[in-house]
């Protein structure tokens, strides 16, 4: 194939350029506060509403090598954490303008990967100590019922104001119906010397002492959106939608106000805010805002907790947990119903009501039920053709056999339920409901292993594999029912239930009246759900709302000052080349420039700025305080306990948690860091880019063939 040449680095870095492009798409999916984005598609005209990097970058149109290696640097996240991919697209976007700042200032590439990548490896090491142990927030979390103020001893706020008391959540919950003003929950903030706590600093964790919270009237302006900032938020950009129909908080609208009242005998037991050894305010502090998953899946981790018969934190069982997405009904219908929930045609859904009260005998297939299906390891003999695998010596239609054959398998064996993981053939579906044989196709493979392991069946590749020990007892199917305890008809799809006896797995039932936020509440509880899941499994947190950040900011620029001291020989001796010195001040400042610009935008979506010039005088204001003390670190948690680092604290749930604090995982973070920058390092030094195909008589005819050499 023809192919076209093309030297980037020399020119106009159109690598960097396209990567800070793509990247900026990204920005309003910082922060908590979140702006969703309508992707339509141009082949149906539907349109989905998105808030994550992993639907955005899928939706464009990347055809450049650049928007590949961005895509597959997102995906690769996204598959291994769930979480941190807007973090990583953001980043990503910052850097590579940092970079071309560099290559501006005539600084050469290798000095540039050596002092970034050195740059963030410090990072990684020095926010070490803002890691905070699970075992240390499960303490504190399990023993957070506290009175409130107003009832208070001298006494009790004497002992809670020291620094030895960390993470004291206050637990208030009130009831607010659909006419009710929301009244936002502040947390009162230290009076005097900002650096006095050093002191009785212990360690990394007693940075979190509790401090006690008052409820202030709305309209009250007497606090800042930074704790001992001078900066006051603009009461117009920090009031909250509370009235919309169909972004209302849960339990806010009309509608749900008035079926509050109605249980679902499917859902499992509501859970306490304080409830689940911690588990469920750590899965608070987690959700960043995300309150409809996060009841959900507090409800979760108390059965499994439940079931696991353990007192302190267990891991959760991603395994046991499955979503099912139910259009036309409101959110606050949303719940957890044991076994399995699926939508259903309405001939499928006219077998279930005949199965109403029956137990069923079971099927699980690891397989595709068609004809034409082989499993992996199948190899056809060589150099031979089939042109009919099974003769039909009567005339009748090809397949007429097969299918016969099959169905006789089915009601030999008495099945009445048969569950497959792949595709379903039309034929073979229409013959089992007209037999009363339910089936349903497309089942996950974690879902065939808890029915297997709650009926005793056993899955088969193939039907003719069959026999009476891989039929299973003790299933049944019925209409999925709201907390109403109404039955869903919903026209095209009517949501169903199929369950067993100690079954283990629970559906994590997402309504929305609006097809197009489907997607987006099924993302959101996966993501909050992988997110307790790596918090456990690290065993660790990190302090949300731009703590760890904000002092990665610190600790680069005061790495950049003492390298452009001069006569600074320890900095030279730190870099692997002595002649890489005169370039590290600049190229560390080109990295702090990217954090700075990200805590910026986080603190302008948390919609306590009204600009960016305004959020980065706040971001200014914090680094002087901290640099002032003696250890920024515990400058930066004395402000993330009181809720003073871009109000990492409870303003997501104004009703319901006085003093809650934002983690973010550990892991998730640091991994996201590195792959952003080591995709900027990885354009910075692609040399060239080679372009073959048919594009190559579009590229002779445009304006910039000139910078081709073609081949």
């Amino acid at each position: 194939l023809p192919m076209a040449f093309r030297d980037v680095n020399a020119r106009r870095h159109i690598g960097l350029q396209q990567l800070s492009s793509l990247a900026s798409t990204g920005r309003p999916f910082l922060g908590p506060m979140k702006s969703h984005k309508f992707i339509v598609d141009e082949s149906t005209n539907q349109s989905s509403l998105i808030c994550s990097a992993v639907r955005l970058i899928e939706s464009l149109d990347l055809t450049s090598a650049v928007g590949q290696l961005l895509h597959e640097t997102i995906q690769a996240q996204n598959k291994e954490y769930k979480t941190g991919t807007s973090t990583l697209l953001f980043l990503a976007g910052a850097w590579s303008n940092a970079v071309v700042e560099c290559l501006q200032q005539n600084v050469p590439v290798p000095a540039i990967v050596s002092v970034m990548s050195e740059g963030l490896n410090s990072c990684c090491e020095r926010v070490q100590c803002l890691q905070i142990p699970i075992q240390d927030v499960k303490k504190e979390l399990c023993s957070s019922r506290v009175r409130p103020k107003a009832f208070e001893s001298k006494t009790d706020q004497a002992g809670r104001d020291g620094l030895t008391n960390p993470w004291n959540l206050l637990c208030f919950q009130r009831d607010i119906s659909s006419t009710e003003e929301v009244i936002p929950i502040n947390s009162c903030s230290h009076q005097g010397d900002d650096c006095n706590f050093n002191k009785s600093l212990v360690s990394p964790v007693a940075g979190f002492g509790s401090v006690a919270s008052v409820v202030k009237a709305v309209g009250d302006k007497s606090s800042s959106a930074l704790s001992g900032s001078s900066v006051t938020a603009s009461s117009s950009i920090t009031r909250k939608l509370t009235h919309s129909r169909h972004f209302s908080t849960l339990g806010k609208s009309h509608f749900s106000s008035q079926q509050g009242n109605f249980q679902g005998y499917l859902s499992e037991p509501p859970a306490s805010l304080c409830g689940c050894c911690g588990l469920g305010h750590l899965a608070m502090a987690l959700s960043h805002g995300n309150q409809t998953s996060v009841k959900l899946l507090q409800r979760i981790a108390a059965y499994q907790q439940e079931r696991a018969e353990c007192s302190g934190f267990s891991q959760i069982n991603i395994a046991e947990i499955v979503t099912c997405c139910v259009l036309g009904l409101p959110e606050s219908y949303s719940c957890v119903s044991p076994g399995f929930v699926t939508l259903v045609s309405p001939e499928q859904a006219t077998v279930i009501k005949h199965f109403a009260d029956k137990p069923l005998r079971i099927l699980l297939m690891d397989g595709d039920l068609t004809e034409q299906y082989r499993h992996l390891g199948f190899n056809r003999p060589r150099n031979v053709r089939a042109v009919l695998e099974h003769p039909n010596a009567q005339g009748g239609r090809a397949g007429d056999v097969w299918l016969s054959r099959m169905a006789d398998i089915l009601m030999s064996f008495e099945v009445n339920l048969v569950l497959v993981k792949g595709n379903v053939c039309k034929n073979v579906m229409e013959r089992c409901l007209a037999g009363r044989i339910l089936v349903i196709g497309c089942v996950d493979r974690d879902v065939l292993c808890a029915f297997g392991s709650a009926t005793g069946a056993q899955a088969v590749t193939y039907l003719s594999q069959l026999n009476a020990s891989c039929v299973g007892n003790g299933a049944w199917a019925e209409l999925w029912k709201a907390r109403d305890g109404r039955a869903v008809d919903l026209g095209e799809l009517v949501p169903a239930r199929i369950c067993a006896g100690g079954i283990a797995l629970r559906t994590a039932v997402l309504t929305t009246a609006l097809p197009s936020k489907a997607q987006l509440l099924e993302d959101q509880f996966w993501t909050l759900l992988y997110r307790l899941h790596h918090a456990l499994k690290d065993g660790k947190v990190f302090p949300g709302g731009g703590a760890v950040e904000l002092l990665c900011l610190s600790h680069i620029q005061a790495l950049a000052e003492q390298s452009g001291r001069p006569g600074n020989d320890k900095a030279v001796r730190e870099l692997p080349g002595p002649w890489l010195a005169e370039y590290k001040s600049i190229v560390l400042q080109a990295l702090a420039s990217g954090w700075k610009r990200y805590l910026a935008v986080v603190l302008c979506n948390t919609a306590n700025v009204s600009s960016e010039l305004e959020a980065g005088a706040s971001v200014d204001h914090h680094l002087q305080k901290a640099a002032a003390c003696a250890s920024p670190s515990a400058y930066i948690l004395e402000e993330f306990r009181r809720g003073g680092v871009f109000r990492g604290g409870s303003d997501l749930f104004p009703d319901q948690v006085a003093g809650l604090k934002v983690c973010d995982n550990v892991a998730a973070k640091t991994e996201a860091w590195r792959r952003a920058l080591d995709l900027v390092l990885l354009v910075l030094q692609t040399d060239a880019e080679i372009i073959t195909g048919p594009r190559i008589n579009q590229i002779l005819n445009s304006p910039v063939s000139s910078e081709f050499m073609f081949l």
